[in-house]
């Protein structure tokens, strides 16, 4: 996906929050990987309790950029930038799940087509109805089913799951499969991933322009707080209300503190001002900078 939001002026780039959410190894992190350009920090499992553990354990950011969609360029937009929210998928993890739902605009549904709906499918279900009012499912894994048979297994599970979902808000939803990274996890990196065109199609279709507003008292959710030796105190997270520019002072309460913020970044471009309506939004380190 070409990265067209870089150039663009921040005021004119929609941020779009879209929340990756599934049964553990149903393949998330994979797909968030096969879509993006540009990774935060915390992206794709770089925890090493992560990688020595084999399963997501926070939330990753990653992002990539579209073009403005027809049905939305008269908003004023020059570029869309979708935020994706790698959520875990272990049941042990649901309040990190849960605060990635919070944050959603869309959420993308994960099904392992070999599995079909899991423990943790349909509880992402059910935070996805609490959560936002939109809808992707995504089934993955599309390489592991016998290619003779693929098309009428597609269409079996596909219409499976209209069923369960005939119940929910999300009846009618699109399904849209995909092999992301077809071999597993361990496969070359050369391998391409499958239909993934066909995703990215369906999303720019179904995107939309959230509900934001700058106003109200400046309010941040933080993911990761850590120190860097000859820059001071990293924060890394998401705006949930109001706006910060630098140079302002920022309250930390559990610290019972105030700091000023020397410099923001948003996925690894310097910006002067962050709030709901500019970025929606992922700052990514140095990003509040004391």
């Amino acid at each position: 996906m070409a990265e067209v939001a870089s150039t663009v002026d921040k005021s004119k780039v929609l941020n779009f929050n879209v929340g990756v959410l599934g049964h553990i190894d149903s393949g998330k992190t994979s797909l968030a990987k096969a879509l993006s350009t540009v990774a935060s920090t915390a992206a794709f499992d770089k925890n090493p309790q992560s990688r020595e553990r084999g399963i997501t354990l926070d939330l990753g950011f990653s992002s990539f950029s579209l073009p403005v969609p027809a049905h939305l360029s008269d908003c004023g937009y020059e570029a869309v930038q979708i935020t994706l929210v790698d959520c875990p998928g272990h049941a042990s993890l649901i309040r990190t799940i849960m605060g990635g739902a919070q944050i959603i605009d869309l959420m993308l549904l994960v099904v392992d087509i070999t599995k079909g709906m899991q423990t943790q499918t349909a509880e992402c279900l059910v935070i996805g109805e609490i959560t936002c009012d939109h809808m992707i499912v995504v089934l993955n894994k599309t390489d592991l089913v016998d290619p003779a048979k693929r098309e009428s297994h597609i269409s079996k599970v596909t219409k499976k799951l209209h069923i369960t979902l005939e119940a929910t808000k999300f009846a009618g939803a699109p399904v849209v499969a995909v092999a992301a990274k077809p071999g597993g996890p361990d496969a070359p990196e050369s391998e391409k991933s499958i239909d993934l065109h066909t995703l990215v199609e369906t999303l720019s279709r179904h995107l939309f322009v959230p509900q934001r507003s700058g106003e109200g008292s400046f309010l941040y959710a933080v993911d990761h707080c850590f120190p860097i030796r000859g820059q001071g105190t990293v924060m890394t997270g998401t705006v949930l209300r109001g706006t910060v520019q630098v140079n302002d002072t920022m309250e930390v309460p559990f610290l019972k503190t105030t700091k000023k913020v020397k410099s923001m970044q948003m996925f690894h471009q310097p910006v002067q001002q962050a709030s709901q309506v500019i970025a929606g939004t992922y700052l990514d380190p140095p990003t509040t900078r004391w």
